[in-house]
């Protein structure tokens, strides 16, 4: 991740909360099943950072079934300054380790459309 490999996780105090908000970043919306399984880690850290993130007002959820999704909220005055801290380490991965990392299709597909092999 260059010289910002480790900014995130400097700000912020640990390394899960880095992994949530670059991945928030880069999909919108997130699991923590999702990201849990990117990174082959336990979900509980996971789950547990992204109700502290919640709490401090930064995230909102919702459920969709049972699953709880994460976004930025919105209305944090917060939002746009960590989205900006959150882009800058972005941007700072290289684009193969990117696709490694985000590669994985999180939003379901269009009804009828055709999945190709």
């Amino acid at each position: 991740m260059g010289y910002y490999k480790h900014m995130i996780e400097g700000i912020f105090g640990n390394k899960t909360a880095e992994k949530i908000l670059l991945h928030l970043f880069h999909y919108h919306e997130i699991y923590a099943a999702a990201i849990a399984h990117d990174y082959n880690e336990s979900i509980h850290p996971v789950q547990r950072q992204l109700e502290r993130f919640e709490r401090a007002g930064v995230l909102v959820s919702k459920l969709m079934g049972k699953t709880r999704v994460y976004r930025f909220n919105p209305k944090s005055p917060f939002m746009k300054p960590i989205q900006a801290i959150v882009e800058i380490a972005y941007e700072s991965i290289a684009l193969n380790d990117r696709e490694k990392l985000f590669g994985e299709r999180r939003r379901p597909r269009k009804k009828g459309k055709v999945v190709s092999t």
